[in-house]
């Protein structure tokens, strides 16, 4: 039996009902006592609390050990337009309306992320804002001890701090345990950061996952050692349930087993691609009609937002919100975020059943792939695709000459020679090249 089995098993055995029950019993039910709890008003029994001391409406959650109350809604500045300016127009909107956590990486936005995020951040009382970022030491430059430690004091200067509030170790999983004794363990680095947070220099020490299960269980199930203060996961109503699907090795968990697994062991989880990548912006008609039915003027990232918040295990939920529009939306979900009821997650789950048969690429358009040494544009390629998929264009005759419309020849997929440089970089552990092959076979047709 898998371990995900057992997940399901014991996750319904403590809710009192068979291990056959649905699968929209699965999503729905355990949220159905804290529904109960918002709707009498008692949020401190689910973690929530609302309002700040600027008088927004935001939602919060208290961080177990230092008792940090962080905004449920958090900034993620993987996607930030690369102008200064408009990054602090998004950051005083986002600040002004209670969002106090903010995400970051060395290697997000070609390296300038960190950078932005810092300057933005500088302009107001270092008490006001929790910083996050990582040990992005993905290069073997970086995997001495070394070079690793020439990574992160660099952190602090881009972003002008002299301590992180959160800081992670960089997409575990990737590449099984040899990888993370080779990035982590063998080089000391990990001895090193806890020495760091011992020091206050690093306030939360975490990690962020993807990919091969035995990492996460290696690092959770040795908490007693690390005591890790969060870790982040991709989370949303389709890899509750059907991450495994969509990935191509059976060593992936469902964010059903993730999450389960951080609440038995008291790690708050931080939760990156709620939306997934935007795949979840675009459900097929047919499903928005029937989400629309219950909630009329509800987005479908609204419905994606207030299905991760629900848990209660979770401190912050990212958004990569590179606009004011979307900015402003997120915030309006979450000021106050309103749980779900059964009626909706129920939905949701058959949402999630009906997605799950989906032909469609688990990108998320982190760009972490790129550049392609040969051009391809790898994101775009897999968007439109999946677009394609959504809106019924894959199966028109018109597939093709929209696909030339939106996609450079130079970027097309056809450019892809199969080199394999970008398998490595992806977190998804998606095989590129094999997809791209398949979208030059479906122009073909």
């Amino acid at each position: 039996m898998s371990k995900k089995d057992l997940s399901r098993r014991g996750f319904l055995k403590k809710l009192g009902v068979g291990a056959g029950a649905g699968l929209a019993l699965s999503v729905a039910a355990p949220l159905d006592a804290l529904a109960k709890r918002q709707n009498s008003g008692s949020y401190r029994d689910s973690g929530l609390r609302i309002g700040d001391e600027a008088g927004t409406n935001m939602t919060y959650r208290i961080q177990h050990r230092t008792k940090q109350k962080v905004s449920l809604l958090g900034f993620g500045m993987m996607r930030l337009p690369v102008d200064q300016e408009k990054v602090n127009e998004l950051v005083d909107y986002a600040m002004a309306n209670g969002v106090n956590y903010y995400d970051t990486a060395p290697v997000y936005l070609g390296g300038k992320s960190e950078g932005l995020t810092g300057t933005a951040l500088k302009r107001y009382p270092r008490e006001k804002y929790y910083v996050a970022t990582k040990m992005s030491n993905i290069q073997p430059k970086h995997q001495t001890l070394d070079g690793a430690k020439e990574m992160y004091e660099k952190s602090f200067a881009e972003l002008q701090v002299d301590y992180i509030d959160y800081y992670l170790l960089h997409s575990v999983g990737g590449g099984g345990m040899a990888n993370l004794h080779k990035r982590f363990l063998d080089n000391n680095l990990l001895d090193f950061l806890m020495k760091e947070r011992e020091a206050g220099r690093i306030r939360h020490l975490g990690f962020s996952y993807h990919g091969d299960v035995e990492v996460f269980d290696w690092l959770v199930e040795h908490n007693s050692i690390y005591k890790w203060d969060f870790v982040q996961i991709q989370m949303n109503y389709l890899d509750w349930r059907h991450a495994s699907l969509s990935q191509r090795r059976n060593k992936d968990a469902d964010a059903e087993y993730l999450y389960n697994k951080l609440e038995k062991y008291n790690i708050q989880a931080v939760i990156m691609e709620p939306l997934r990548g935007g795949a979840l912006m675009n459900v097929p008609e047919e499903y928005q009609n029937k989400m629309k039915e219950l909630r009329p003027d509800s987005s479908m990232a609204e419905w994606a937002f207030r299905w991760v918040g629900s848990y209660p295990n979770i401190l912050t939920t990212l958004s990569g919100m590179n606009n004011m529009e979307h900015l402003k939306e997120n915030i309006r979900t979450f000021s106050p975020l309103e749980v779900c009821n059964k009626e909706e997650n129920e939905l949701l789950a058959q949402v999630a059943d009906g997605l799950s048969g989906i032909p469609t690429i688990p990108c998320t358009t982190c760009a972490y792939c790129m550049p392609c040494p040969f051009g391809v544009d790898i994101p775009n390629n897999f968007s439109f695709y999946n677009n394609a998929v959504h809106s019924g264009l894959l199966k028109s005759n018109d597939f093709t000459a929209e696909y030339n419309k939106a996609i450079e020849a130079s970027a097309r997929a056809s450019q892809c020679v199969d080199c394999e440089e970008c398998l490595p970089k992806c977190p998804q552990q998606i095989r590129i090249p094999n997809q791209m092959a398949r979208i030059v076979e479906l122009l073909k047709k």
